[in-house]
């Protein structure tokens, strides 16, 4: 019998409080981007011939900002496999749908892709509300989803590979950054959802344990505007520096108030880790100069890999466009599950499954690897810092991939925050 994990959150707890967040925040338009979603209604039944693919990102709302060009990756992936022959001969078809910045509307869009459209995989979403959302229905339809953004950890499923990355590929060393830079006395500042609020509490107990202090620690709704309040209470507390979990385009209305209200870089930097090339772009690089990020990629890495992923994304979408880390994850992720299907000689789920462990793959990023243990990816961790132009400079790098440790079971600072935890994807299918 397959057993569904959640994190910290009950099933129903969390799905209660996800379809709350996710009512009355601000709805926006979809940035004007290149890539034309294909639509169900157009969309052919597997043949001999053609595989059907789910591609599920927010294509309007306010995470559209982000997850637009992460949807144009995962069709320009689509198309180079196309033209070079497919997978097992077959043609990719994507079955495009909108999230909408909504949680139960990804709930919906994936019942749907999975029942009615039938696809070998699902790429998408972007918040760790709408992929939690997303987890309970593609576990209970024995689906596939390849989720591509960095994310608070605490969770493995069956059914779910992470190319972006987990807490110690990301929020760790960033956190790690800042307090070898003298930044001791942080100040905490996110949207107010499930990620901000489980990367904070990581934070803190690595602070506590690693010689930092807490400066003060504030919550604003997805799609937030207003931020003067907030400035003045970090002004008020003085940290050395700011650690960012805002999503979303509420990015765009804190860092120009932040320029607005006299605070620079130089005086307090601020870390983010949902803010990349893409954000930059509509927050405005002269808003954003000389601050820091952690990832795993930038658009700037230097590898072979990455100067002709960079070339193609834009000589298909326009040579104004970036590229970026979800970008870059959401991209290889289709490779990945490539790669596993020919492995495996079949899209059926259990038998990619069977193949995916240890496949890898040489990423714009440099190499990456599927664990099996517990499906996440070996990656690089990179602390980078915005430059005049709206790209990211490199500062800092772990130099290898990291080994995926979801519960942080390797941090003796963070046995509380993992306690209760299953560590393995064979535990939930027992």
């Amino acid at each position: 019998m397959r057993k569904t994990l959640w994190p910290a959150l009950t099933t129903a707890a969390a799905l209660g409080a996800l379809a709350l967040s996710g009512c009355g925040h601000k709805d926006s338009t979809a940035p004007a981007v290149g890539g034309t979603a294909t639509t169900s209604a157009a969309t052919p039944a597997d043949d001999a011939n053609t595989v059907k693919v789910g591609i599920l990102h927010s294509l309007s709302g306010t995470m559209a900002i982000s997850e637009v060009s992460v949807k144009d990756a995962e069709m320009m992936a689509i198309d180079e496999i196309n033209k070079s022959g497919g997978v097992l001969g077959k043609q990719i078809v994507p079955v495009t749908e909108d999230g909408a910045s909504d949680w139960p509307t990804f709930a919906e869009k994936t019942k749907k892709l999975l029942q009615q459209d039938k696809v070998a995989v699902i790429f998408g979403c972007w918040t760790s509300a709408s992929r939690k959302a997303v987890l309970p229905v593609v576990e209970s339809q024995h689906g596939l989803l390849f989720y591509p953004v960095q994310y608070e950890g605490l969770e493995t499923s069956p059914d779910i590979y992470y190319t972006g990355a987990e807490p110690t590929e990301q929020i760790v060393p960033g956190v790690d950054y800042l307090l070898k830079q003298g930044k001791k006395k942080i100040f905490l500042l996110g949207s107010d959802y499930v990620f901000p609020r489980t990367a904070n509490k990581i934070i803190k107990a690595q602070l506590a344990a690693e010689g930092g202090t807490l400066a003060g620690e504030e919550y604003t709704p997805l799609g937030a505007t207003e931020y003067s309040t907030v400035i003045s209470k970090i002004k008020a507390a003085h940290p050395d520096a700011v650690f960012n979990t805002l999503n979303g385009d509420s990015n765009v209305a804190f860092f120009k108030q932040l320029k607005e209200a006299g605070i620079t870089a130089a005086q307090m930097p601020v870390l983010s880790v949902s803010v990349a090339e893409e954000e930059a772009r509509g927050i405005g690089p002269a808003n954003i100069a000389g601050h820091l990020c952690a990832w795993n990629y930038f658009q700037t890495t230097k590898t072979p890999q990455n100067t002709k992923f960079v070339a193609a994304y834009k000589a298909k979408y326009g040579a104004d466009r970036v590229t970026d880390d979800p970008i870059e994850a959401g991209y290889f992720g289709v490779y990945l599950w490539k790669a596993a299907v020919e492995k495996a000689k079949s899209t059926d789920v259990d038998a990619v499954k069977a193949a995916a462990d240890g496949i890898s793959f040489n990423a714009p990023e440099g190499m990456v690897k599927i664990d099996g243990a517990n499906h996440h990816t070996w990656k690089t961790a990179r602390i980078g810092k915005f430059r005049p132009d709206g790209l990211i400079d490199e500062v800092s790098s772990s130099g290898k991939p990291i080994e995926p440790d979801p519960y942080l079971t390797k941090l003796a600072w963070a046995k509380g925050l993992a306690q209760g935890q299953p560590t393995a994807v064979a535990e939930m299918e027992k």
